[in-house]
């Protein structure tokens, strides 16, 4: 019995050693052809930037302006917080 179980047991070493060594060649491999892939690959072009937002007309302009004194005028006298006022002057100018 004893020399059923060496064998057994040199059969166990031998088989789990063969696996790991098979396993770390597969993985080898997926790396080399992952980096052939991406060295292959061609490279992305850059995203273009966004066109910069129209310029505003002056009638466009003065609107604003009135705007903003309006909102002047309603923070002097207490119906905006400072807070509410640079967020609508944000908004306005936005």
């Amino acid at each position: 019995m004893p020399g059923l179980l060496r064998g057994v047991a040199r059969t166990a070493v031998v088989a789990g050693t063969a696996t790991a060594v098979s396993n770390r060649v597969s993985r080898r491999q997926q790396g080399r052809w992952a980096q052939q892939e991406y060295q292959e690959a061609p490279p992305q072009p850059a995203p273009a930037a966004p066109p910069p937002p129209p310029a505003p007309s002056a009638d466009d302009m003065s609107s604003r302006i009135d705007q903003l004194k309006q909102l002047g005028d309603l923070k002097a006298q207490g119906v905006l917080t400072e807070a509410e006022f640079e967020e609508q002057k944000r908004r306005i100018l936005g």
